[in-house]
């Protein structure tokens, strides 16, 4: 018997697991290649997991709502086809894991009631930690369940110093986590599956990346009189509105091959340089959570081909089309803040990013202009950028020229620049 084993795939660079929202085969069942065997979803995406081979499902070994790890074998099919005569029962994961990782097992699992992923077992067991220690950890995951920076925290608390209570401030537990309690009138809404990882994910961002803000002001009525100019031109020619974001990513481009510090990733003590130059752009959904799809290789793209493939990722976001490689590969992030006509924002490092681009909106205000007959005061279109960067690697000397380029290449823009 011939068997094949599908894997759960991984979604993003920085995505370790996934939640199997719902499986569309079940055991004995038949499969055609191409067969959509389960659902799956990330906090940046949902998406349809096809078979890659034709036989007979033989064996489920998470069910839905299960968290689990990239790589991790979550079914295995019978590609010659031919199915026992009773469907063997489905391998639930919390009693019984896959064989690849009978050899990562940590003996704290036999003698724990707890149910441990395959990740956290794997990192206890390179860190040594007795059952007693892996069941003292609190977990933040679903239904209490130790997560992989559940157990990293831990492991970091054991290599620092202790601290007293009263030196400190707090409990490691009142940091964690603090409980509010509702009073007469007030609403609970339960956070979506979504909103739980983006919370996650904007607190490991923190934790992992000191993060500082800097600002510039930039005079953009060039481009404010450019986009009147030929925006109802090209509206009739090409079906669809042009906005300021295309010309935000092509000098944000421009700019990071000039700084290519501020398009790098920290691995350790190690700082990669990137090659690729891919732009991700932040996405309000209908449902008030954010997406992020990425536009490859931004600084090879003409104005026109950015404008086109900003909208098509916007609405294919917004309705929930986007695939997988469309919100991986990220090097650099834009958030516009300017979108809900706010002025600027310090937004959090998208992760195993070191920087993000924050734009304002866009004012008419009063402003000093030199002219050869002395200076004078006129109404220009005025708007702040912010850069939210990761100090290990960015000083605060790199990030004021990087914002300095782009405020000066936005302000040289030219108003018969041609789309």
């Amino acid at each position: 018997m011939a068997n094949y084993e599908i894997v759960m795939p991984k979604m993003g660079e920085s995505v370790q697991e996934a939640t199997i929202t719902r499986w569309f085969k079940k055991e004995g069942d038949k499969v055609e290649e191409d067969d959509t065997l389960l659902e799956i979803a990330t906090d940046k995406v949902d998406t349809e997991i096809p078979s890659p081979v034709e036989g007979i499902l033989i064996k489920v070994l998470y069910k839905e709502n299960d968290v689990v790890p990239v790589g991790q074998v979550i079914a295995v099919i019978d590609m010659e086809g031919e199915a026992k005569n009773k469907p063997e029962q489905p391998v639930k994961a919390e009693k019984k894991q896959p064989a690849p990782e009978k050899k990562k097992t940590v003996k704290a699992e036999k003698k724990s009631d707890r149910f441990y992923s395959p990740l956290v077992r794997s990192i206890a067991k390179e860190e040594n930690l007795s059952v007693a220690e892996l069941d003292s950890i609190t977990g933040t995951g679903k239904d209490g369940r130790v997560s992989k920076q559940d157990i990293l925290k831990y492991v970091q608390s054991k290599e620092a110093p202790h601290i007293p209570a009263d030196v400190r401030g707090s409990s490691k537990e009142t940091q964690q986590s603090i409980s509010a309690s509702a009073g007469p009138g007030d609403e609970i809404i339960r956070m979506d599956r979504v909103r739980k990882l983006i919370a996650e994910h904007m607190v490991l961002s923190k934790q992992i990346s000191p993060h500082v803000a800097s600002f510039i002001e930039a005079d953009v009525t060039n481009l404010v009189k450019w986009r009147n100019k030929i925006k109802e031109e090209f509206y009739v020619k090409e079906k669809q509105k042009i906005t300021f974001m295309p010309v935000f990513v092509d000098n944000t481009a421009k700019a990071l091959k000039k700084y290519p510090f501020i398009n790098s990733s920290v691995d350790g003590d190690k700082i990669i340089l990137r090659k690729n130059i891919n732009i991700g752009f932040a996405v309000a959904l209908p449902s008030g959570n954010l997406i992020v799809p990425v536009i490859k290789n931004a600084d090879q793209k003409s104005l026109l081909g950015l404008t086109v493939e900003l909208t098509r990722l916007a609405d294919s976001a917004r309705k929930g089309k986007l695939t997988p490689d469309e919100i991986q590969g990220g090097t650099f992030t834009i958030s516009n803040f300017g979108t809900f006509k706010n002025l600027t924002g310090t937004p959090i490092i998208n992760q195993p990013q070191v920087a993000i681009l924050g734009t304002g909106t866009i004012e008419k205000k009063p402003a000093v202009l030199e002219t050869p007959d002395g200076d004078v005061i006129a109404i220009r279109h005025r708007m702040i950028l912010s850069l939210s960067y990761d100090h290990r690697i960015i000083d605060g000397a790199t990030a004021g020229e990087f914002l300095l380029e782009l405020k000066n290449l936005l302000e040289q823009f030219d108003i018969n620049t041609v789309i």
